[in-house]
């Protein structure tokens, strides 16, 4: 008999602990209905092919998530110009620390730019691609491998070699030039690798164990980096929690303020990639969308091989879609189209 009851109880206690697991998914999960979104995503094989990862984060939590062929959340894939806006970030924690301006001349730090005439670039316009230096349009020149050793040579050719074609903040041209200028500064200051500067400031405190900018050749702040999804997400929602991942501060909120404000008009754009076309540029990121008084609500950091990470202020979510693609053409509609059925299944409080 006694057998019996506690073959009973440890059968009711297995029941419970199903009940509760099913109940913790439903939570977690079932709260919005996202069926618009996997539908959207299972028809999308000709825009999206059929590598990805979508993941969507809401109050705390993965409220979607969808892996499909090789990709998965932990895979780790090149960001493309999705490294710009950890690039900006790292610059940032050096801000809080009042070790530099953003208004800072670079020829302050690097007085190579003031001999040869681009003594007043400055940080800012380097992370909003304004520096007015020369560079070459077209996604091909932004995504074309490095040649140099190390960034420090990249970057005394950008300043002996390239011509001024606009007065600084006067023009925005997409480019690899500016971020790794500004990434160049921080080794000047810390007088260490950025690599390291970014493994040590943003990859470990936001448990990011699975990025890298490592390269055996110079390494692209702009480009460089590699990551998985799961990782990206994390920096992300630090974003969104204006500064904080894990009850702890990896930027002030002033830092993530003034990474929100637009840095650029739209007559100023004289190049952008196709899949940025009509918007404004804030410092790393695009600002995808923006509320009747013409603040920031949306910010996206787009990369070529198929990364197209935001977060939306509005509707208080992170999202991603990481994708494998060789060809650098990203179809803006789309990822509108996925956005704005996210937009809908999460609620928004933006005028």
């Amino acid at each position: 008999m006694e057998k019996l009851s506690f073959k009973i109880v440890k059968t009711c206690c297995k029941v419970s602990l199903l009940m509760g697991m099913l109940l913790f998914f439903q939570l977690s999960y079932g709260q919005y209905h996202f069926e618009p979104l996997q539908q959207l995503l299972t028809a999308a094989k000709k825009d999206l092919g059929k590598n990805y990862v979508c993941m969507v984060y809401k109050e705390g939590k993965i409220v979607f998530k969808q892996e499909e062929g090789d990709i998965k959340t932990n895979t780790q894939i090149p960001i493309a110009g999705s490294s710009k806006w950890l690039t900006a970030a790292l610059v940032m924690t050096f801000v809080d620390q009042g070790k530099l301006s953003l208004d800072d001349k670079v020829s302050t730090y690097l007085p190579i730019f003031a001999n040869y005439g681009k003594a007043y670039i400055t940080i800012r316009q380097c992370l909003s691609h304004l520096t007015g230096i020369q560079s070459p349009p077209g996604i091909v020149n932004v995504l074309q491998k490095n040649k140099y050793a190390t960034l420090e040579e990249e970057v005394n050719a950008f300043a002996s070699k390239r011509e001024i074609q606009d007065n600084p903040g006067m023009a925005f041209r997409y480019s690899n030039i500016g971020l790794n200028i500004a990434a160049r500064i921080l080794e000047v200051i810390s007088k260490k690798q950025f690599d390291q500067l970014m493994a040590e400031r943003i990859f470990r405190p936001l448990n990011m164990r699975n990025s890298s900018f490592y390269s055996n050749r110079a390494v692209n702040p702009s480009d460089g980096a590699v990551a998985t999804a799961a990782d990206y997400m994390n920096f992300l929602v630090m974003l969104l929690n204006k500064g904080v991942f894990n009850n702890r501060r990896i930027l002030s909120e002033k830092a993530i303020e003034e990474m929100e404000k637009p840095e650029t008009n739209l007559s100023m754009i004289q190049y952008a990639p196709a899949i940025a076309n009509g918007y404004n540029y804030a410092l790393g990121a695009w600002i995808i969308g923006a509320n009747t008084n013409g603040a920031t609500t949306t910010l996206a950091s787009t990369g070529a091989s198929g990364c197209y990470p935001w977060i939306d202020r509005c509707h208080n979510y992170a999202a991603l879609i990481f994708e494998k693609s060789k060809t650098g053409d990203q179809k803006k509609e789309w990822y509108t189209q996925v956005k704005n059925t996210i937009d809908g299944i999460l609620p928004g409080n933006c005028e």
